[in-house]
């Protein structure tokens, strides 16, 4: 699960307030002047900083701390990342991708997870395993998944799962400590808020994501 972080915005006052002339002939404003023009300045700054955090917000990227094991190795607890939510306005998510999703059984709650299965793919589990099958593949195709820690095996005890058209199969990376698709179902397109695009914190993790299909 996540929890939506805190948006800093910094701006440089100096820069958004009007400059000032001073003269010989400049009349020293009264207190109740100074005081308007005070809450004039601030009215101006909150006005920009609307314009500015809401589309972002909206369209364009937003912060989100990691809550939980359920990605781990790839995403620990307490990390914070930058999610990148004009690509899907672009463009289908691909396999691979790290997404964070709304819980479709409660739209209050933020799942990350990774994107397994696409539209179009039915489903597998076999022996520890994910199998794809769809046109490319009609005899199915075993994942190869380097993210995992080394020889954890995929659980699930459900019937194969045929996706329909804007539907996705997605998993925790911490398969035997993850709530997914294996437990609530295939999710809905319409509840993914956006891919993992940065890792801001800790410092010593930093990093930007370019996920790669594990459907060779």
């Amino acid at each position: 699960m996540l929890d939506p972080g805190p948006v800093h915005l910094y701006i440089d006052l100096e820069s958004i307030m009007e400059p000032t002339l001073e003269t010989k002939n400049q009349i020293p404003e009264d207190g109740a002047t100074g005081i308007g023009a005070f809450v004039w300045e601030l009215v101006k700054i909150l006005v920009v900083a609307i314009i500015i955090i809401v589309p972002t917000r909206l369209f364009i990227a937003e912060p989100f701390i990691v809550s939980g094991s359920s990605m781990v190795p790839t995403f620990h607890d307490r990390e914070y990342l930058i999610i990148n939510k004009l690509g899907y306005y672009l463009g289908d998510p691909n396999r691979g991708d790290v997404v964070v999703l709304k819980y479709p059984k409660n739209s209050k709650e933020y799942f990350i997870k990774r994107i397994i299965g696409l539209p179009g793919d039915t489903v597998k589990i076999d022996k520890g395993v994910v199998l794809i099958v769809n046109s490319d593949f009609p005899e199915g195709r075993t994942l190869d998944e380097p993210y995992l820690s080394k020889n954890l095996l995929t659980s699930g005890g459900f019937e194969p799962i045929t996706l329909k058209a804007g539907e996705y199969f997605v998993l925790g990376d911490n398969r035997s400590a993850s709530s997914d698709s294996r437990v609530w179902g295939v999710l809905p397109g319409d509840k993914i808020v956006g891919k993992a695009f940065l890792r801001v914190l800790p410092i010593s993790r930093f990093d930007l994501f370019n996920f790669e299909s594990p459907l060779k």
